[in-house]
């Protein structure tokens, strides 16, 4: 977990105060992630209770409730030890809600819109309401369904697109019912993948009336937009052809930890944009349902991911003790709570499962829960990721897609890699394309390159991907992995490597990248660390190199270039400093100093530029792209002076008085002429004043072990962290500061309103 550990039991108590005049109602108790094994008591009666910390889940509170009196609600926690194999966080860590309806009300999760046909002239929208009847008489009820569009912000327009026509239900006493009902919307306007297409949305209003009136109304947000899947081309969304560019992500925030924060989740998403992704996998387990609403609104492709492990355990107490008995139920609730979001286009059931090893016994228990999504949402494909599973092995025949974790490009199978012990396999792509040739392919998993920003050790490795050794890329010393950008896990691949092998299976309909952040727990390669080492961005939200890597393959448009490492080497004067350039054009010309060091071009599924024989002199590293022949973006490095001033950057300066909302303010160490100084590390402390509080720092650096809410922070290659938020109904000027013994005090304001 990556020095985190997080086992132990919890108690929560909260007092409750509901009206007599309440007695008529339904009191529920609607959990949205509680960690884990949740037990739930009001006034000392056992309520229920739900074992997956990742599940949200409904209790029903009315026959406990002393209406017009006090009342006491408990939760007990427990975390199990060895339970997970990334840090899971611990406690109530998603929002927990009271929700008071009617007896007769619409079912928890109890709308489902889909689109059946679409189009740019007209599109169907089918929408199903469950309505709940807890009182002891039958009713017969109306409902009223009405669509409005949605703003970019979610805020509805004043009138409707179109509204349903009524329809009437009866409902048995203490029975559910559905209601069925269709409309063609004309002119729709679609959701899609931003920036590709737009993600507009709508919002749907479901009624209850009963005697005349309104006694519910539901508010469901839904996109129109269609989805094919198909295995020669990729996918297609609105008839028109998407290429998957996706992360993996993990659910913590960094250094946040595992509670879930909007505004924390959003700033992962807008950093990931700029790079270029469009896609998130959700490893391994279900988001939080406002992460969901984040990617509808900005408009990435999600692929929504259940399970880590099925019977076959990974850690000795994780899932797999109660799997027969859960999965079902938190599979059906997954569903029902996320199948109107227009971001989600895949229902993704297992990640590396120990079933792959297993046979028909295996594959057994993929075709149980391929059926239960099926059941619960025909509308989008399944997926397990092997990392093992071979084409003529049972349980790869099950789902609808074929997600594969590294094996695509092929494991251990570069000469660099030859000498490790372990699964060595051929890229694995062409194979099963050949044996399910209807079924679209994806690269679930792919990546796992290593790297700690800032750092570039040395000699470089010759190859486009090796695997990190000490010495070779890694200074287990210190915690360190080269940020050349070349280096892997064992069973991994480099940028390079994965996007070639993309490039040359066209069949692929894209990949996710191993991971987008880096994330708290799974330390490699050093265990000893608090964190991972595989993220495109660090831990506290700093682009590694390995950013423009991959900006520059997934965003050829926007005119970019990117020289590595730094320039400050006075250890190295007259030494081999390998220069590589990352670019979105297609040449490159380097100069040291104003003397070319050569005009280079990318070659096909090439994707860096190497000038590995150049002697460190101090000065400027140039380098100049073209494309097409025209001269298209340039970028330089310079040798900076001792670092001797800090420099503070709100991402933003006004934040809401609420306690949640935040502003991440990056902390720089610069020289007298205000450039960045790249080797700079530096001890600071930080302070605020006004009615703000410093939530965290953090610094990036894997192995730092400083307690995320400390005030002193050493800044890691010139560059720190602080998180600030307002204390909620007070408005007013913050302001931070930041001192380092030798460079005087700097500060930064931030208006809370």
């Amino acid at each position: 977990m990556g020095r985190l550990p997080s086992p132990g039991v919890a108690w929560y108590r909260k007092n409750l105060e509901l009206p007599k005049s309440d007695s008529d109602k339904s009191i529920y108790l609607d959990i949205d992630g509680a960690m884990s094994y949740a037990m739930v008591w009001l006034n000392d009666q056992l309520v229920g209770g739900w074992p997956y910390g990742y599940a949200s889940f409904r209790l029903d509170l009315t026959p406990y409730v002393n209406f017009g009196g006090p009342n006491q609600l408990a939760i007990r926690l427990d975390n199990p030890p060895h339970s997970s194999r990334w840090y899971p966080g611990g406690g109530l860590y998603r929002n927990v809600w009271l929700t008071k309806t009617n007896k007769v009300h619409i079912a928890q999760w109890g709308t489902y819109v889909t689109t059946p046909k679409v189009s740019a002239e007209s599109a169907i929208v089918d929408l199903e309401v469950t309505v709940e009847n807890n009182s002891k008489d039958s009713e017969e009820v109306t409902i009223e369904n009405e669509i409005y569009e949605l703003d970019e912000f979610g805020k509805p327009a004043d009138k409707p697109v179109a509204s349903f026509p009524e329809k009437s239900l009866r409902l048995p006493a203490s029975e559910r019912a559905k209601s069925h009902n269709s409309i063609q919307i004309e002119s729709p306007k679609l959701w899609g993948p931003y920036p590709q297409q737009q993600p507009n949305r709508y919002l749907a209003v479901s009624k209850i009336i009963l005697g005349g009136k309104t006694i519910d109304l539901y508010e469901t947000k839904f996109g129109i937009r269609s989805l094919d899947f198909d295995s020669k081309r990729g996918l297609f969304v609105n008839g028109e052809h998407v290429y998957i560019q996706g992360v993996n992500q993990h659910h913590d925030l960094g250094a946040l930890g595992a509670a879930f924060n909007t505004r924390a989740a959003k700033r992962q998403l807008e950093l990931l944009r700029e790079m270029g992704c469009n896609a998130i996998r959700m490893a391994h387990n279900p988001p939080a349902s406002e992460l969901l609403e984040l990617c509808d609104r900005m408009g990435f492709l999600v692929v929504n991911e259940i399970f880590d492990c099925w019977e076959r355990k990974k850690t000795p107490l994780d899932f797999h003790l109660i799997f027969p008995d859960w999965s079902e139920p938190d599979l059906r609730a997954f569903i029902r709570r996320d199948r109107n979001h227009p971001s989600n286009i895949m229902w993704s059931v297992g990640n590396e499962v120990g079933e792959q090893y297993t046979g028909n016994a295996g594959a057994a228990v993929a075709q149980r829960l391929h059926d239960i999504v099926k059941e619960e949402d025909p509308t989008r494909p399944t997926a397990a990721s092997f990392n093992y599973a071979k084409p003529h092995m049972p349980i790869t025949a099950v789902m609808d897609t074929v997600s594969l974790n590294y094996q695509g490009e092929g494991i251990r199978n570069a000469p660099a890699y030859a000498h490790l012990k372990g699964i060595n396999t051929a890229p694995m792509y062409p194979q099963f394309h050949d044996t399910f040739p209807q079924k679209l392919i994806l690269s679930s998993e792919n990546g796992a390159a290593v790297s700690s920003r800032g750092e570039y050790l040395f000699p470089v490795a010759k190859g486009i991907s090796a695997p990190v050794a000490e010495g070779a890329g890694g200074n287990g010393k210190h915690g360190y992995v080269s940020s050349y950008e070349l280096y892997t896990a064992p069973f991994g691949s480099s940028a390079d490597k994965v996007l070639g092998s993309l490039a040359r299976h066209p069949f692929v309909a894209g990949g996710f990248i191993w991971s987008g952040w880096d994330y708290l727990g799974e330390p490699t390669p050093y265990y000893l660390s608090r964190s991972s080492y595989f993220g495109v961005i660090d831990l506290a939200g700093f682009k590694k190199d390995r950013f423009y890597l991959y900006q520059a393959a997934w965003r050829p448009d926007h005119p970019m270039v990117h020289i590595l490492p730094h320039w400050n080497w006075p250890d190295r004067k007259g030494k081999t400093t390998p220069v590589h350039v990352f670019t979105s054009g297609d040449e490159v010309e380097l100069f040291l100093n104003g003397e070319s060091l050569g005009r280079k071009r990318k070659a096909q599924n090439e994707y860096r530029l190497r000038w590995d024989n150049v002697a460190y002199t101090p000065g400027t590293l140039e380098a100049i792209a073209y494309k097409n022949g025209k001269r298209w973006a340039n970028s330089t490095v310079t040798t900076t002076g001792p670092a001797s001033q800090i420099h503070l950057q709100a991402d933003r300066s006004v934040i809401t008085a609420d306690g949640r909302d935040l502003s991440f303010i990056t902390v720089e160490l610069r020289d007298a002429n205000n450039q960045l100084v790249p080797d700079a590390n530096t001890p600071l402390s930080f302070t605020i004043s006004g009615p703000g509080e410093i939530v965290a720092t953090d610094n990036g650096d894997p192995s730092n072990l400083v307690s995320f809410t400390s005030h002193e922070r050493t800044a890691f290659n010139g560059l720190c962290l602080v998180i600030v938020k307002a204390k909620p109904g007070h408005p007013g000027e913050i302001r931070i500061q930041a001192k380092a013994e030798g460079f005087g005090t700097s500060e930064t304001i931030i208006r809370s309103q």
